[in-house]
């Protein structure tokens, strides 16, 4: 049996990890970014990412086919960097070849100055 800890550790060991100030940069530089944000409809309404597009991880795999391209490039982000780590991983395993979580999640954006919305 394994914590979630363990899982978490194991899904950040899988999946490319990208900071906040590299997510800033990279959208910057390539406006097909698709940045997703995992976490719950009530913290997603207390303000979110710039631009942000909101699948919380409980949906993730059935509405992400709908709204982004396999080959685009997606950067997910949850609160701190775990919820993210997980969606990332599933993303992969459903032929998604340019995903990303970012570490920190929320609070990195933020502290990195990125735009919030809501």
């Amino acid at each position: 049996m394994k914590t979630a800890a363990e899982l978490f550790g194991e899904a950040k060991d899988r999946v490319t990890q990208v900071t906040a100030t590299e997510t800033l940069a990279t959208r910057g530089a390539d406006s097909s970014l698709v940045l997703i944000d995992v976490r719950e409809d009530r913290e997603w309404n207390l303000g979110h990412a710039a631009g942000a597009v909101h699948m919380s991880r409980g949906t993730l795999e059935s509405k992400i086919d709908a709204a982004v391209s396999r080959d685009a490039t997606v950067v997910l982000y949850c609160a701190s960097g775990n919820r993210s780590a997980l969606a990332a991983e599933s993303l992969q395993a459903m032929g998604y070849t340019n995903v990303a979580s970012m570490v920190g999640g929320f609070r990195g954006w933020v502290d990195a100055g990125g735009e919030v919305e809501g």
